[in-house]
């Protein structure tokens, strides 16, 4: 062979190698799939201009200029152009062939998807916000589109996203049947916190007609502009209040959100009584005010993303404002501030983190999707505006008492102080029970995640002080999916009940602190325990574990674990993280080790 023949050849070899890197690696929706998560699994390119068409950009996912989602997360915040995404879905023998693609996000504007099938033909089909709400496959709050997916068969598939707002594109893939059961679960979710948002609406209309206060009025408002806002970023007031009425599902959000925050403002002004008691607190929420003032009027006119990032933006300082004037009022012995800093903070942070995910600051998660959705706040608002009725009805009683007749005065004084001593005890053992429900796991009655880290913390502390020894046991049922799929969510629930069962019979001769972590993993805290003494606990606890089936509904469910170790240095000052990152490397590579072990970390 000539000289020029093999390097014709080698560069044959180069560029078919550099083809084959650059093809994309498909999805494979195997027989027993239901529902899949597409965004780990794609590649991105921006289009800067937002002028590329659909053939270009296969090409250019073929020619592998397409890159990973970074760390899987297909959350940018604002930007321009238009983002493409690009995967290959692969039919390996499932039976269902009618799929729905889902974006798990309402608020983008404009939203193509294009799918190429083996033969050449491209299927285009689109929605967002941008459109009516009917050029949706289904009557769905979330954007969403049917695939046809035919068994043994790959199908290229190319979105492409652009919008004003923030861009998010979670997509989903979903069989019908997993769709109807997502959404059910969803329904309910959405469908109760709406209901509290209603009964405290109602419930301060109530008390605003019958005692005049003008705070309730303002506070109603602001519940009344914050519904809106999470009627709009849910995709439901598209799609129940103006399905066909594009430009009004993109200017009602920076409306009602400009509405809901000058409410709250002067809520807070009313509340903290900041005319008299602070009138420099007073101009800063009058500021405030003005301020969302203006975002609202030039959003009738001003594109929807500078009004939405002016009102977002004003988020953060907002809530600084508000919590540093509550503090300000606290100092200054204004003894109702101390309910109000309770009932606000968490709805407060839970805003400000739907805020930060807008702007790419935190990822999309539970907590921050549905931060200001979290209802137990809610649940203080009522406790603490029902104390303060029924306290003002006593202390009016009490009044009307003393301009009683002389003699009868001294009873009747007595039976109203022990009305009100008893109602205060009702709301200290009210509070005290609410205490320790927020400390525990509603499933299991285990500590919780939040206590534990709490707890975790100080142990850490108190450990790493007096040169003690202590160990972490990061413990997670085997194929707990299998449990769900196989005997149904209620058995599953009861193998957690009975996981929590048997640690406490396992553990009852140790010092050890116990909680639900996430999921069905467990976490156990042992204090004072050696390294080497930690791994008989451990495989005690795992034989334990399989040793005692979970009985549901007349069936008998084998449990096994997989337990991560992890043993502190004596003396070391890692933080909590540091050790839960060891557990849970230890646990991961007792999973991959085959399952039902105990594995320690180095």
């Amino acid at each position: 062979m000539s000289l020029g023949l093999r390097i014709l050849v080698l560069i044959l070899a180069l560029a078919g190698a550099c083809l084959a890197e650059a093809k994309p690696a498909r999805v494979t929706i195997g027989p027993n799939l239901t529902d899949l998560s597409l965004s780990p699994r794609m590649t991105y390119l921006v289009d800067p201009e937002g002028r590329a068409d659909a053939s270009t950009m296969f090409q250019s996912a073929a020619q592998g200029r397409f890159q990973p989602l970074p760390n899987g997360n297909a959350t940018f915040g604002f930007g321009d152009g238009a983002y493409w995404f690009h995967t290959r879905l692969f039919n390996d023998g499932n039976s269902e062939e009618r799929w729905l693609l889902v974006l798990q996000y309402s608020l983008l504007d404009n939203l193509d998807v294009y799918m190429r099938y083996p033969d050449g033909r491209v299927d285009h089909l689109a929605s967002g916000d941008k459109l009516p709400f009917s050029a949706r496959a289904i009557r769905y709050r979330h954007p969403n589109f049917w695939l046809n997916l035919p068994q043994r068969t790959e199908v290229e598939l190319l979105v492409r996203a652009q919008s004003e707002s923030s861009m998010q594109a979670p997509l989903h893939i979903y069989t019908f049947g997993a769709f109807a059961e997502m959404e059910r679960d969803a329904q309910i979710g959405i469908g109760l916190y709406d209901g509290i948002l209603l009964a405290l609406f109602f419930y301060n209309m109530v008390l605003w007609l019958s005692l005049r206060d003008s705070s309730h009025f303002w506070y109603m408002c602001h519940l009344a502009g914050f519904g809106m806002v999470l009627f709009c970023l849910n995709g439901l007031a598209f799609e129940y209040l103006w399905p066909g009425n594009p430009w009004l599902a993109n200017h009602a959000i920076p409306l009602a959100m400009a509405f809901s925050q000058m409410a709250m403002h002067q809520f807070v002004r009313l509340f903290l009584e900041q005319k008299q008691r602070w009138p420099l607190g007073d101009k800063i929420s009058l500021a405030f005010i003005a301020f969302y003032a203006a975002v609202g009027l030039s959003s009738l006119w001003v594109d929807y993303r500078t009004s939405v990032q002016l009102g977002t933006y004003g988020v953060f300082p907002g809530v600084l404002a508000v919590l540093y004037q509550t503090f300000h009022a606290i100092r200054r012995g204004y003894r109702p501030a101390r309910l109000f800093l309770a009932a606000w903070t968490m709805l407060l942070v839970g805003t400000a983190m739907y805020a930060s995910v807008s702007f790419g600051i935190l990822q999309k998660n539970f907590f921050t999707e549905y931060g200001i959705q979290i209802g137990s706040a809610m649940e203080m608002v009522l406790l603490s505006f029902a104390l303060a009725y029924r306290y003002a009805n006593l202390r009016s009683e009490n009044e009307n008492v003393v301009r009683e007749a002389n003699e009868q005065l001294e009873r009747n004084v007595s039976r109203r102080t022990a009305e009100l001593s008893a109602a205060l005890e009702q709301l200290a053992d009210a509070n005290s029970r609410l205490r320790e429900s927020n400390r525990r796991d509603v499933l299991t009655g285990m500590f919780n995640r939040r206590h534990f880290r709490e707890v975790f913390e100080q142990m850490l502390h108190h450990a790493a002080e007096t040169r003690q020894p202590i160990s972490l046991l990061l413990i997670d049922l085997d194929h707990f999916k299998r449990v769900n799929d196989e005997y149904g969510h209620l058995a599953g629930d009861e193998c957690l009940r009975g996981l929590a069962r048997n640690l406490a019979d396992c553990l009852v001769q140790e010092v050890a602190v116990c909680a639900r972590f996430g999921g069905e993993e467990f976490v156990v805290v042992l204090p004072g325990v050696s390294a080497t003494r930690v791994v008989d606990i451990a495989e005690r606890v795992r034989r334990h574990i399989g040793a005692v089936p979970v009985r549901y509904a007349g069936k008998e469910i084998p449990m096994t674990a997989s337990i991560g170790v992890y043993s502190v240095p004596v003396g070391s000052s890692m933080s909590a993280d540091e050790v839960l990152h060891q557990a849970d490397d230890a646990l991961y590579a007792a999973k991959n080790a085959g399952r039902n072990r105990v594995h320690v970390s180095a």
